[in-house]
Protein backbone atom coordinates (compact mmCIF):
# COMPACT_ATOMS: atom_id res chain seq x y z
CA UNK A 1 0.00 0.00 0.00
CA UNK A 2 1.61 3.59 -0.67
CA UNK A 3 1.53 6.32 1.53
CA UNK A 4 -1.72 8.33 -0.09
CA UNK A 5 -3.77 4.55 0.30
CA UNK A 6 -2.60 3.86 4.23
CA UNK A 7 -3.40 7.72 4.62
CA UNK A 8 -6.94 7.99 2.92
CA UNK A 9 -7.60 4.65 5.31
CA UNK A 10 -6.65 6.63 8.10
CA UNK A 11 -8.82 9.52 7.12
CA UNK A 12 -11.58 7.28 6.80
CA UNK A 13 -11.68 6.25 10.52
CA UNK A 14 -12.66 10.41 11.10
CA UNK A 15 -14.75 11.33 8.28
CA UNK A 16 -17.74 9.93 6.61
CA UNK A 17 -18.39 8.42 3.28
CA UNK A 18 -20.48 11.70 1.77
CA UNK A 19 -17.20 13.76 3.14
CA UNK A 20 -14.09 11.23 1.46
CA UNK A 21 -14.45 11.14 -2.18
CA UNK A 22 -12.00 9.44 -4.47
CA UNK A 23 -11.03 10.43 -7.75
CA UNK A 24 -13.21 13.49 -7.16
CA UNK A 25 -13.84 15.54 -10.72
CA UNK A 26 -12.23 18.96 -10.11
CA UNK A 27 -14.70 20.56 -13.15
CA UNK A 28 -17.64 19.89 -10.44
CA UNK A 29 -15.74 22.00 -7.66
CA UNK A 30 -14.66 25.24 -9.72
CA UNK A 31 -16.42 28.04 -10.97
CA UNK A 32 -14.46 27.73 -14.28
CA UNK A 33 -16.01 23.98 -14.73
CA UNK A 34 -12.74 22.98 -15.62
CA UNK A 35 -10.27 20.08 -14.20
CA UNK A 36 -8.87 16.57 -14.14
CA UNK A 37 -9.83 14.49 -11.02
CA UNK A 38 -8.67 14.49 -7.42
CA UNK A 39 -6.82 11.61 -5.62
CA UNK A 40 -9.08 12.15 -2.34
CA UNK A 41 -11.10 15.37 -1.45
CA UNK A 42 -11.90 16.10 1.44
CA UNK A 43 -14.70 18.32 3.08
CA UNK A 44 -14.17 19.31 7.05
CA UNK A 45 -16.63 20.79 8.75
CA UNK A 46 -14.51 22.12 12.56
CA UNK A 47 -11.15 23.53 13.20
CA UNK A 48 -10.59 20.97 15.08
CA UNK A 49 -11.20 18.14 12.75
CA UNK A 50 -8.69 20.13 10.25
CA UNK A 51 -6.00 19.85 13.13
CA UNK A 52 -6.58 16.15 12.82
CA UNK A 53 -6.75 15.86 9.48
CA UNK A 54 -3.55 17.77 8.50
CA UNK A 55 -1.85 15.62 11.50
CA UNK A 56 -2.82 12.48 9.62
CA UNK A 57 -1.69 14.22 6.33
CA UNK A 58 1.77 15.23 7.21
CA UNK A 59 2.51 11.92 9.17
CA UNK A 60 2.28 10.23 5.65
CA UNK A 61 4.01 12.65 3.95
CA UNK A 62 1.30 13.17 1.15
CA UNK A 63 0.94 16.41 -0.34
CA UNK A 64 -2.15 18.66 0.64
CA UNK A 65 -4.04 21.26 -1.73
CA UNK A 66 -6.70 23.94 0.20
CA UNK A 67 -9.51 25.12 -2.00
CA UNK A 68 -12.85 27.32 -1.08
CA UNK A 69 -15.62 27.88 -2.97
CA UNK A 70 -13.07 27.03 -6.18
CA UNK A 71 -13.56 30.75 -7.79
CA UNK A 72 -10.23 31.92 -8.51
CA UNK A 73 -8.47 28.55 -9.95
CA UNK A 74 -7.88 26.80 -12.41
CA UNK A 75 -7.50 23.09 -12.14
CA UNK A 76 -4.98 21.86 -14.64
CA UNK A 77 -6.24 18.44 -17.21
CA UNK A 78 -4.39 15.61 -15.21
CA UNK A 79 -6.42 16.66 -12.00
CA UNK A 80 -4.01 17.29 -8.31
CA UNK A 81 -2.70 14.43 -6.78
CA UNK A 82 -2.93 13.69 -3.15
CA UNK A 83 -5.51 15.65 -0.56
CA UNK A 84 -7.51 18.53 -1.79
CA UNK A 85 -9.43 19.83 1.04
CA UNK A 86 -12.71 21.86 0.43
CA UNK A 87 -14.18 24.47 2.47
CA UNK A 88 -17.73 24.42 1.75
CA UNK A 89 -21.02 24.50 3.42
CA UNK A 90 -19.97 22.08 6.56
CA UNK A 91 -17.60 25.46 7.38
CA UNK A 92 -20.46 27.97 6.25
CA UNK A 93 -21.32 29.71 9.38
CA UNK A 94 -22.18 33.30 10.38
CA UNK A 95 -22.55 34.97 13.81
CA UNK A 96 -22.20 38.68 15.23
CA UNK A 97 -21.91 40.11 18.58
CA UNK A 98 -21.31 43.58 19.02
CA UNK A 99 -20.19 44.61 15.81
CA UNK A 100 -17.76 41.67 15.14
CA UNK A 101 -19.07 38.88 12.80
CA UNK A 102 -17.37 35.44 13.26
CA UNK A 103 -17.60 33.34 9.56
CA UNK A 104 -16.24 29.49 8.90
CA UNK A 105 -14.20 29.89 6.37
CA UNK A 106 -16.26 28.24 3.63
CA UNK A 107 -18.70 30.79 3.56
CA UNK A 108 -19.63 32.79 0.11
CA UNK A 109 -18.82 36.83 0.65
CA UNK A 110 -21.77 37.28 -0.57
CA UNK A 111 -23.55 35.84 1.88
CA UNK A 112 -21.50 37.47 4.79
CA UNK A 113 -21.94 40.90 3.01
CA UNK A 114 -25.78 40.44 2.87
CA UNK A 115 -25.84 39.61 7.04
CA UNK A 116 -23.78 42.31 7.72
CA UNK A 117 -26.46 44.43 5.57
CA UNK A 118 -29.16 42.68 7.52
CA UNK A 119 -27.55 43.96 10.73
CA UNK A 120 -26.72 47.28 9.70
CA UNK A 121 -23.15 47.37 9.82
CA UNK A 122 -20.87 48.69 6.66
CA UNK A 123 -17.74 47.97 5.28
CA UNK A 124 -18.31 44.89 3.24
CA UNK A 125 -20.56 46.33 0.45
CA UNK A 126 -17.78 46.11 -2.15
CA UNK A 127 -18.23 42.29 -1.79
CA UNK A 128 -21.72 41.68 -2.68
CA UNK A 129 -22.20 39.12 -5.59
CA UNK A 130 -18.45 38.10 -5.45
CA UNK A 131 -18.97 34.01 -5.74
CA UNK A 132 -15.71 32.79 -3.76
CA UNK A 133 -15.93 31.94 0.04
CA UNK A 134 -13.96 34.01 2.27
CA UNK A 135 -11.12 31.56 2.89
CA UNK A 136 -10.01 32.37 -0.44
CA UNK A 137 -10.78 35.81 -0.05
CA UNK A 138 -8.54 36.63 2.86
CA UNK A 139 -5.77 34.26 1.21
CA UNK A 140 -5.30 37.03 -1.42
CA UNK A 141 -6.47 39.81 0.20
CA UNK A 142 -9.69 40.14 -2.50
CA UNK A 143 -10.82 43.52 -3.74
CA UNK A 144 -13.68 45.40 -5.77
CA UNK A 145 -15.32 48.47 -6.51
CA UNK A 146 -12.64 50.45 -4.14
CA UNK A 147 -12.47 47.85 -1.16
CA UNK A 148 -10.69 45.61 0.19
CA UNK A 149 -10.58 42.35 2.54
CA UNK A 150 -7.79 43.92 4.73
CA UNK A 151 -9.54 47.37 5.48
CA UNK A 152 -12.31 45.16 7.64
CA UNK A 153 -10.67 41.94 8.91
CA UNK A 154 -9.93 41.86 12.89
CA UNK A 155 -8.59 38.65 13.54
CA UNK A 156 -7.82 35.07 11.37
CA UNK A 157 -7.32 31.72 13.18
CA UNK A 158 -5.42 29.19 11.01
CA UNK A 159 -4.25 25.98 11.27
CA UNK A 160 -0.53 25.56 10.90
CA UNK A 161 1.29 22.49 8.79
CA UNK A 162 2.19 21.11 11.94
CA UNK A 163 -1.01 20.53 13.16
CA UNK A 164 -1.24 23.88 15.81
CA UNK A 165 -4.15 25.86 16.43
CA UNK A 166 -2.76 29.52 16.15
CA UNK A 167 -5.36 33.22 15.99
CA UNK A 168 -3.76 35.95 13.74
CA UNK A 169 -4.37 39.44 14.70
CA UNK A 170 -4.59 41.98 11.30
CA UNK A 171 -1.84 43.76 12.30
CA UNK A 172 -0.06 40.54 11.58
CA UNK A 173 -1.50 38.98 7.88
CA UNK A 174 0.82 41.03 5.73
CA UNK A 175 -1.64 42.19 3.21
CA UNK A 176 -0.96 43.86 0.14
CA UNK A 177 -2.80 43.99 -3.38
CA UNK A 178 -3.65 39.91 -3.79
CA UNK A 179 -1.36 39.53 -1.17
CA UNK A 180 -1.51 37.77 2.41
CA UNK A 181 0.47 36.21 4.40
CA UNK A 182 -0.95 32.82 4.03
CA UNK A 183 0.97 32.30 0.69
CA UNK A 184 4.03 32.46 2.67
CA UNK A 185 3.00 30.66 5.77
CA UNK A 186 0.69 27.49 4.19
CA UNK A 187 -1.44 28.33 7.17
CA UNK A 188 -4.97 27.06 6.90
CA UNK A 189 -7.52 29.56 7.02
CA UNK A 190 -10.43 28.16 9.13
CA UNK A 191 -12.45 31.04 10.76
CA UNK A 192 -12.16 35.03 10.41
CA UNK A 193 -13.67 38.05 12.62
CA UNK A 194 -15.11 41.02 11.04
CA UNK A 195 -14.85 44.62 12.76
CA UNK A 196 -17.63 46.43 10.80
CA UNK A 197 -18.89 49.77 12.04
CA UNK A 198 -22.41 50.74 12.28
CA UNK A 199 -24.37 52.48 9.56
CA UNK A 200 -27.77 52.99 7.70
CA UNK A 201 -29.25 50.17 6.47
CA UNK A 202 -30.98 52.31 3.65
CA UNK A 203 -27.58 53.40 2.51
CA UNK A 204 -25.58 50.22 2.85
CA UNK A 205 -28.40 48.40 0.86
CA UNK A 206 -28.68 51.20 -1.98
CA UNK A 207 -24.90 50.85 -2.40
CA UNK A 208 -25.33 47.05 -2.81
CA UNK A 209 -27.84 46.94 -5.42
CA UNK A 210 -25.90 49.50 -7.22
CA UNK A 211 -22.92 47.42 -7.04
CA UNK A 212 -25.11 44.47 -8.28
CA UNK A 213 -26.27 45.89 -11.10
CA UNK A 214 -22.90 46.92 -12.49
CA UNK A 215 -21.81 43.11 -11.73
CA UNK A 216 -24.91 42.39 -14.13
CA UNK A 217 -23.78 44.63 -16.81
CA UNK A 218 -20.35 44.31 -17.05
CA UNK A 219 -19.56 41.00 -15.83
CA UNK A 220 -20.44 37.88 -18.12
CA UNK A 221 -22.04 36.25 -15.45
CA UNK A 222 -23.46 34.07 -17.87
CA UNK A 223 -20.68 31.82 -18.38
CA UNK A 224 -18.57 29.78 -16.20
CA UNK A 225 -14.96 31.75 -15.34
CA UNK A 226 -12.20 31.54 -12.34
CA UNK A 227 -13.27 35.97 -12.34
CA UNK A 228 -10.67 37.95 -13.43
CA UNK A 229 -8.12 36.97 -15.41
CA UNK A 230 -5.12 39.04 -14.39
CA UNK A 231 -4.08 41.31 -12.02
CA UNK A 232 -4.07 44.69 -12.13
CA UNK A 233 -0.77 46.21 -13.55
CA UNK A 234 0.44 49.85 -12.11
CA UNK A 235 -1.01 52.47 -13.80
CA UNK A 236 -3.56 50.86 -16.17
CA UNK A 237 -6.35 47.96 -15.95
CA UNK A 238 -6.07 44.55 -17.62
CA UNK A 239 -9.64 44.37 -19.32
CA UNK A 240 -8.63 47.80 -21.04
CA UNK A 241 -5.55 46.73 -22.28
CA UNK A 242 -6.79 43.58 -23.79
CA UNK A 243 -9.70 45.46 -25.25
CA UNK A 244 -7.24 48.02 -26.75
CA UNK A 245 -5.48 45.22 -28.21
CA UNK A 246 -8.56 44.10 -30.11
CA UNK A 247 -8.68 40.83 -28.18
CA UNK A 248 -12.46 40.29 -27.47
CA UNK A 249 -13.76 37.47 -28.51
CA UNK A 250 -10.83 35.80 -29.29
CA UNK A 251 -10.55 32.43 -28.40
CA UNK A 252 -8.61 28.67 -27.84
CA UNK A 253 -10.82 25.51 -28.39
CA UNK A 254 -14.01 26.20 -25.64
CA UNK A 255 -11.59 29.12 -23.61
CA UNK A 256 -12.32 32.66 -25.00
CA UNK A 257 -11.97 36.17 -24.02
CA UNK A 258 -15.27 37.56 -23.25
CA UNK A 259 -17.03 40.11 -25.54
CA UNK A 260 -18.78 41.19 -22.64
CA UNK A 261 -15.62 42.38 -20.21
CA UNK A 262 -11.74 41.83 -21.92
CA UNK A 263 -10.78 41.43 -18.02
CA UNK A 264 -12.13 37.42 -18.03
CA UNK A 265 -11.78 34.33 -19.70
CA UNK A 266 -14.32 31.87 -19.83
CA UNK A 267 -15.81 28.51 -21.01
CA UNK A 268 -18.29 28.75 -23.83
CA UNK A 269 -18.57 25.10 -23.35
CA UNK A 270 -16.20 21.91 -22.88
CA UNK A 271 -13.00 24.29 -22.45
CA UNK A 272 -9.60 22.28 -20.99
CA UNK A 273 -7.35 24.11 -18.71
CA UNK A 274 -4.63 23.75 -21.83
CA UNK A 275 -7.25 26.00 -23.99
CA UNK A 276 -7.03 28.54 -21.16
CA UNK A 277 -3.53 28.30 -20.64
CA UNK A 278 -2.71 28.43 -24.64
CA UNK A 279 -5.22 31.66 -24.32
CA UNK A 280 -3.30 33.21 -21.61
CA UNK A 281 0.05 33.07 -23.12
CA UNK A 282 -1.62 34.62 -26.76
CA UNK A 283 -3.12 37.54 -24.71
CA UNK A 284 0.16 38.63 -22.57
CA UNK A 285 2.07 38.47 -25.79
CA UNK A 286 -0.04 40.32 -27.60
CA UNK A 287 -0.58 43.05 -25.06
CA UNK A 288 3.05 43.19 -24.66
CA UNK A 289 3.72 43.87 -28.08
CA UNK A 290 1.39 46.09 -28.44
CA UNK A 291 1.59 48.47 -24.71
CA UNK A 292 4.66 46.96 -23.85
CA UNK A 293 3.17 46.09 -20.77
CA UNK A 294 3.49 42.04 -18.98
CA UNK A 295 0.26 41.22 -17.74
CA UNK A 296 0.67 38.30 -14.80
CA UNK A 297 -2.15 36.00 -14.21
CA UNK A 298 -4.45 36.35 -10.56
CA UNK A 299 -6.00 33.02 -11.11
CA UNK A 300 -4.49 30.84 -9.29
CA UNK A 301 -2.81 27.18 -11.01
CA UNK A 302 -3.11 24.04 -9.41
CA UNK A 303 -2.62 20.42 -10.54
CA UNK A 304 -0.78 18.46 -13.21
CA UNK A 305 -1.20 19.48 -17.05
Amino acid sequence: MSNLDNCIRKLKNILPADRLLIDAPMSEQTTFKIGGPADCLLFPDSTKEIKKIITIIKSYHVPCTIIGNGSNILVLDKGIRGIVIKFGKSMSYIHENAGIITTGCGTLLNNIARFAAANSLTGLEFAVGIPGSIGGAVYMNAGAYGGEIKNVVKSVTAVTPDGKIVKYPADKLQFDYRKSIFQINNNIICEIEFALKKGLFAEINALMSELIKKRKTKQPLEFPSAGSTFKRPPGYYAGTLIDQTGLKGLHVGGAQVSTKHAGFVVNTGNATAKDVLALIVEIQKRVYEKHGVKLYPEVRLIGEE
